[in-house]
This record gives C-alpha cells, structure tokens and sequence, in this order.
C-alpha cells in the first residue's frame, strides 16, 4: 500500500522548565523527551487527555506533538486553538486500516522530532501523575543499550483475573493447535501469553531507532511491533514494566477511538468504561499529592 502524502502544520510548543535533578535536560538546545499521540474523532476524549498531559508535563522541558488523522472535526479545531502543542494535520489519500493509519502519524512524530526519547500515548490515556514519566525515563538513564520501556497489558486486570486470562488463552491456544493437528478446521491458534509492549504508554529511544533503521510502521504489522522484534535481535534490551506498576500513575480507557466513534454496542464493557470515564472530570484528579522530590 502507497504511503499516504501529509499536511503539516505546526504551532508553537510550550516549555516546561525541569525541577528533578534526575531529569535535567542533556543539552541546552534538545528537550530531554517529547511526547506523541494520534487524534482521530475524540475530541472530548482529546480535550481530557491534553489538559491532564499538560498539567502533568510541569516541572519537566519536553514537546508535545499531536498528529490529526482526517478527523475534519471538532477535535481538529480544538487541537489549531492549543498554542503548546505541535500539530501535524495528516490528510489519508485514501481509506486506510486504522493500524496503518496510526503508525503513518507516529512515522510522521519520530522523522519531525529531535529528541532522543519520545513517549507515545494514546488519546484515552488519562496521565494523574507525573512521576511516570521520571520513573521511565530513569530506566533509559542508567541502560544505553535500552531502546523501549513500556507495558504488556493494556488495563490492570490483577492476579486473579490475569490468572484465568492466561489460563482460559492456554487452553483454547492448546485446542486450536490439537484441531489443526487432527486436520480438522481452526483458526490460527493466538499466543496466549503477551509478548509485545503496547502504545498507550510507551518511551522509545528514538536514537537507538536512528541508528538502526527502525520505525514505528515498517510493515503491515501493529505498529511498534516489527521493531522490538528487530532490536531484541539485535542485542538491545527492553523493559517490561507491570501493569500494577504503571497504572499507579494513569488509566487507559482502551479502544477509546472506537468507543467514540460508536464501534461498540451500548452495554459493551468497553463502551461503559468510556461513558464512565469521560463523563467524570478527569482533570481534577491531577491534583492528587506528589513528594516533593519530583
């Protein structure tokens, strides 16, 4: 499939001066992380996902670049209001699936970007806590040879429902695989155990990406997928944060585009879980306490 061309536009972006002595910027002139998300027809989620984000990016010098993929919307006049962000309005030539269509926007973030690492977040990521990005970044700091830090699981299941998730996984893993091997019909059996970090919040070493020749959509695969499977070839190292570990700090509404875009039935899981979180005031929650240290 022909990559699709793209209009960009860019506003101005905001510096938020850094305080943590672990978080000092490398150069005067680089940020020390910018950070990416790809809008689609979300503006109310949009609109709560930024006003966390830059509440939470105080106290650190980073970028922020939002990539609008046709919405032609009003989550697209509201992104051309903010003067903080970097807006690239990306304009499809043609219909395209929405994997592909969110890794041509995160190519479009790593190829205009300088800096060396860039957070990807997806816009029904709420962030009430700033320490994740220190906590992250602190983990690329002490490992060069890092080139991603993230999480498997897209929610926060707990043990016991993460158990049966995988056990459930096993079983009908084991009985796709009996079917085909009786010849019978089946579906491909799925890996029943997660095996690739996912993009609602993610930190990627965009130099090691350089080096190597690696982007987020390379092929028709997820996108971010194709790389880790290259780079851990290569000798590089990633971290596996836990879903425990990360949801301290934010909630992820998941498949929150195709929630509101109406993808889902009214009483589907996912479809309550928006409605839940977008009709509360996420912005307050913020406030909650941080140390001092951060």
């Amino acid at each position: 499939m022909r990559p699709s061309h793209s209009l960009v536009v860019v506003s101005m972006s905001l510096s938020f001066p850094v305080h943590h002595a672990d978080c000092v910027v490398a150069s005067p002139n680089v940020p020390r992380f910018a950070v990416g998300l790809v809008n689609y027809k979300t503006a109310e989620m949009t609109r709560a996902c930024l006003e966390l984000l830059r509440k939470a990016l105080s106290g650190f010098d980073a970028e922020v670049w939002v990539v609008d993929n046709g919405s032609a919307d009003e989550s697209t006049t509201y992104l051309r209001s903010l003067d903080w962000i970097h807006l690239i309005e990306r304009q499809p030539d043609e219909p395209e699936a929405g994997f592909l269509a969110h890794g041509r926007a995160l190519n479009l973030i790593q190829a205009r970007t300088s800096c060396e690492y860039l957070f990807l977040l997806h816009t029904d990521t709420l962030v009430y806590d700033r320490r994740v990005f220190c906590d992250l970044l602190a983990s690329f700091l002490a490992d060069p040879e890092l080139f991603v830090a993230g999480c498997l699981d897209q929610i926060d299941r707990g043990r016991l429902r993460s158990a049966w998730r995988l056990a459930t996984r096993f079983v009908s893993h084991q009985f796709r695989r009996a079917k085909l091997a009786l010849g019978l019909p089946s579906k491909q059996p799925k890996p029943f155990r997660e095996t690739y970090i996912k993009s609602f919040c993610v930190l990627w070493n965009l130099r090691i990406m350089r080096e190597t020749g690696q982007q987020f959509l390379m092929s028709e695969r997820i996108p971010g997928y194709e790389a880790q499977d290259v780079l851990l070839a290569a000798g590089y190292r990633r971290r596996l944060v836990s879903a425990h570990s990360i949801f301290r700090y934010l909630d992820h509404i998941e498949a929150g585009t195709v929630s509101a875009n109406g993808g889902y039935r009214d009483g589907h899981r996912r479809a309550k879980k928006y409605r839940r979180m977008i009709g509360k005031d996420p912005v307050r929650e913020i406030t909650r306490a941080v140390p001092a240290a951060y």
